[in-house]
């Protein structure tokens, strides 16, 4: 076949060999989806009918572009029956045929999130359970999870990993719940999208007769992203396949990072043995980056135990180094690289939309959504809503335009019942109408609803009452905080943060992540305001807000854009320039990796996060990173002594806080002002050298203590009696100056000792 030219000699293999189960190892940039939509075309070529091929994806944008491609390679009328889609839309294909056979009918109904979340609140409700603690997304994640890993609701009752896990996340009645979830369903004539695959391989499993139907139908079976399978899509794959095991999964093992969805990279390692004479096939040349970065990212993910060794290469131009760069706080690390991106444009005349910033986590996006506003640089975020724009924030905001401003009647109907405090929607149309009649806002209707909304119940005039009061009583502390101690008093009285705090489902936990970040913003806000002698109260936040806000909206849709993303939302994108930003113990790797398998996985994902880049890769981190307003101080990430110095290259902000593995050339921090040389050609390489074991910020050996000035030591000295604002009263034990910081240690009645940097400390003499 003509089109058979157009693969190299690894492509063609594995596209020409379809005797039997075979796994297809696609290194990034290797062309993966070329080979298999070229093998389901090489098929057809080979007299295979349309109508025996199963080719299963993850996404119907993925099921659309390869039969498009497979269209055009042999043609409409040989390709159009071809049993490719999605595994829910081949479940949901099957599932109408044979529904009865389930004890459902044809015509079932498919719950989407919505519905899912409404049966779940019903069901806590009627099981009498605090709803503030079973949390609706957290009990949906935790019945999907079960779901994924082929759990039945009498199987999770008897499971100690399942019991142990909602032990510590203190919903006990989890398995009450999944049961009474499922009876509901199935009561209802209704399936969410787990249940798809889950009845289809329940289906399979008990009716020999439909099984063999299917297998005889199915001569080839191909499954695109294999690493990215949970054990019920395993499940599926092996009763479609058999007894002939023509199989053929594509995938890469080095990219597997979606564990949170139930994915189990087991699938894809196991693969030979689950099929016996599976062939394996490996694709190792990389199309889209440089020599530089793909080398960088071998050796990488070479430190990997759980892994199908590969050698990944390209044979594009050698290119630019790695450039890692530490920076002392994450304002300057934002500033940096904000100010990186005006220069590729300006000087080296890159588009706007060749540039992307990859963070591990949504939060991390508003301090360079800040600094490239600030520019005027148009950008985008993939995936994701603005920092402005997600929920939790627009929430907070809400309820400090309520408090500043009493008529704000939208803000007041997003917050009355946010977090849950039992008025809902009924309540507030009463509170709206009698408002609408006396001609008054809501809240102050509110305040009095004996006089102006009598026909309440007396229960729920407490609870609006409760609401004015709490508003009324946060109007008072707007008057005489500043904006960052008001923003924690308003996440104290409101609920907003403890609400965030008990939700565990990964939503649950961005949305924490975010609040902390807006205090965050918060507190630098006052700290620049303050330095400059202004105000610095939360009217002039919401006025810099507003303004940021509708700069954004005012961009022309059609404008090339950086883009910004969370790496799980980069795979399988490209970019030629990359700033991958971070990368920080506690934070990349994820402060909630427990075990080396999970370690694994955080490396997995800084390996998709470096093979995204074709010419150019920048990595970044920050010593210092501000969180609830308050600084903390991490190590940079144990990944960075992963990549091999020859690589790397280290970029001209020297941090005041290194780990004793990385020496750090000490270059003049002159490079953003002499952009005419390209850095990489500017500065000399690190060396790396790595520990026996990953340290981390306590094992970090710092520079010696010196003494402070005697301007300082006449200030605060050691037995001197303080007060903090956060951490209350202590003994200051020492005062001291190290990697020139300014500290001081402080022994806190509750809270224990203490090391804060006197710059931002806060202290009070008592």
């Amino acid at each position: 076949m003509s089109f058979l030219d157009e693969l190299n000699e690894s492509q063609r293999a594995a596209v020409e060999y379809n005797d039997g189960a075979q796994l297809i190892v696609a290194g990034a940039g290797s062309g993966k989806t070329r080979v298999l939509t070229y093998k389901i075309a090489y098929l057809l070529t080979q007299g295979v009918s349309a109508g025996h091929i199963l080719a299963l994806t993850f996404t119907n944008k993925a099921a659309r572009e390869m039969k498009q491609r497979i269209c055009h390679l042999v043609g409409e009328d040989v390709a159009r029956y071809i049993w490719m889609g999605t595994f829910h839309s081949i479940c949901a294909r099957i599932l109408r045929k044979h529904a009865a056979a389930i004890g459902f009918t044809r015509d079932y109904t498919i719950y989407d999130a919505s519905d899912q979340k409404s049966l779940v609140k019903k069901i806590i409700k009627d099981l009498k359970l605090d709803d503030k603690i079973y949390k609706p997304g957290t009990i949906i994640d935790r019945i999907s999870t079960a779901k994924s890993a082929f759990v039945s609701p009498e199987e999770y009752a008897q499971s100690k990993q399942f019991a142990q896990a909602d032990s510590v996340m203190n919903i006990g009645r989890m398995p009450q719940i999944y049961a009474e979830y499922d009876k509901r369903l199935h009561g209802s004539n209704a399936m969410d999208f787990d249940d798809l695959l889950m009845y289809t391989v329940i289906l399979l499993q008990n009716n020999a007769d439909i099984r063999e139907q299917y297998q005889s139908w199915f001569w080839y079976v191909l499954v695109d992203e294999y690493q990215d399978t949970n054990r019920t899509q395993y499940l599926l794959v092996k009763l479609f396949a058999e007894p002939q095991n023509k199989v053929c999964v594509v995938g890469d093992d080095a990219q597997s990072i979606y564990s949170f969805r139930g994915a189990t990279i087991e699938n894809i390692l196991g693969f030979q043995q689950a099929y016996a004479d599976a062939r394996l096939f490996k694709l190792e040349r990389n199309y889209r980056s440089t020599q530089t970065i793909v080398n960088a990212a071998n050796s990488l993910i070479y430190k990997n135990k759980a892994q199908i060794r590969k050698n990944v290469y390209s044979e594009k131009e050698v290119g630019d180094k790695v450039r890692v760069t530490g920076y002392d706080t994450d304002r300057e690390e934002s500033h940096a690289v904000a100010q990186q991106i005006v220069m590729l444009h300006n000087l080296e005349h890159r588009n706007y939309e060749d540039i992307a910033i990859l963070y591990r986590t949504n939060a991390q996006s508003r301090s360079f959504e800040d600094e490239i506003r600030k520019r005027n640089i148009p950008y985008r975020i993939y995936g994701g809503l603005s920092f402005y724009g997600r929920k939790e924030i627009k929430d907070a905001i809400a309820y400090f335009r309520l408090v500043a401003n009493e008529r704000d009647n939208e803000a007041l109907d997003r917050i009355i019942n946010m977090p849950k405090r039992g008025i809902g929607d009924t309540t507030v149309d009463k509170l709206r109408e009698a408002a609408a009649m006396a001609g008054q806002p809501i809240l102050a209707v509110c305040r009095e609803p004996e006089r102006f909304a009598p026909l309440l119940q007396a229960g729920t005039r407490k609870k609006v009452q409760a609401f004015a009061q709490m508003i009324d009583e946060l109007h008072t502390l707007m008057q005489e905080k500043d904006a960052y101690e008001y923003t924690q008093a308003v996440y104290e009285r409101s609920g907003l943060m403890a609400d965030a705090v008990t939700d565990y489902s990964p939503e649950g936990i961005d949305r924490r992540g975010n609040l902390e970040e807006l205090l965050s913003a918060i507190h630098q806000f006052v700290t620049d305001r303050k330095a400059q002698d202004e105000d610095a109260h939360i009217n002039d936040f919401l006025n810099e807000v507003s303004l940021l806000t509708d700069q954004d909206e005012r961009l022309d849709d059609r404008t090339p854009r950086v883009t910004m993303m969370t790496v799980h939302a980069a795979k399988g994108l490209e970019f030629p320039v990359v700033f991958v930003v971070g990368l920080e113990e506690n934070l990349f790797p994820s402060p909630f990796c427990e075990t080396e398998k999970e370690m694994e996985e955080e490396r997995r994902l800084l390996y998709v996060a470096i093979t995204r880049a074709e010419q150019q890769c920048f990595i970044t981190y920050a010593n210092q990173r501000w969180k609830n307003g308050q600084p903390t101080f991490n190590a940079p990430s144990r990944f960075i002594r992963d990549i091999d110095p020859q690589y790397i290259t280290r970029g001209s902000s020297v941090p005041t806080m290194m780990p004793p593995w990385i020496e750090q050339p000490r270059t003049p921090r002159t490079m953003m002002s002499h952009p005419t040389t390209r850095p990489t050609e500017q500065l000399r390489q690190a060396t790396v050298t790595p520990p026996a074991r990953p340290a981390t910020l306590k094992a970090v050996k710092q520079l010696p203590k010196q003494p402070m000035p005697d301007a300082v030591i006449s200030e605060w000295k050691e037995g001197d009696r303080i007060a903090h604002k956060v951490f209350g009263k202590g003994t200051v034990k020492c005062v001291y100056k190290e990697n020139d910081n300014e500290k001081i240690d402080i022994v806190f009645d509750d809270k224990g000792k203490k090391t804060l940097l006197l710059t931002y400390a806060k202290l009070e003499r008592i």
